[in-house]
């Protein structure tokens, strides 16, 4: 009897998932658009963790190119395309300079169109998987995931260079608040 509960709690536990995912995926774009205070420990630790997972990605691309066709390449791609949306999403932010610190506002399009890539990618993938189980050879979609990497290679390049161009605007705005008060400019 104990061995029927197993299933059970699996299926359970994917039944959470499958109710969570949207829920999660509603909450990353309100957070994407939501207007921010530029704190320098929050924004130099983003971008030395992007940074990291930016190597170990290329790491588990490079290793999975043993598996899915052409891996690095579509990592490497992907991180082109994020490297330029980052820019131009660091091009429509919205900076504020206050006295209390730097505050930014992020594109809504953007953010929702990352949020928008994220949920297409989960849907084909899950599409994928329920078109492998019935086929005849459940081993062929594996080498066709080159786009998981594409997409993740996307959201770090976008997520890096936009850490980057706000902690260099953070620093910009420290700079123009030490000099402030001595030449009575805050631009």
């Amino acid at each position: 009897m104990p061995l029927l509960l197993i299933p059970l709690a699996l299926l359970a536990l994917a039944l959470l998932w499958a109710l969570l995912i949207p829920i999660g995926l509603i909450q990353r774009s309100r957070y994407g658009k939501a207007r921010r205070r530029a704190l320098g420990w929050a924004v130099s630790l983003g971008a030395t963790l992007s940074l990291l997972s930016l190597l170990l990605f290329f790491a588990g691309a490079w290793v999975s190119g043993h598996w899915i066709a052409d891996a690095p390449l579509y990592a490497g791609a992907g991180l082109l395309a994020g490297l330029a949306l980052g820019a131009f999403g660091l091009g429509l932010t919205r900076f504020e300079d206050e006295a209390k610190g730097l505050y930014y506002t992020p594109n809504r399009w953007i953010a929702l169109g990352l949020t928008a890539l994220i949920a297409a990618r989960l849907c084909y993938g899950l599409w994928q998987g329920l078109h492998a189980w019935g086929a005849d050879a459940p081993d062929s979609w594996l080498p066709r995931q080159g786009g998981l990497f594409a997409v993740g290679g996307l959201l770090l390049g976008y997520y890096l260079i936009y850490t980057l161009g706000v902690r260099r605007r953070l620093r910009r705005h420290h700079r123009l608040r030490e000099r402030a008060p001595l030449t009575g400019d805050m631009r």
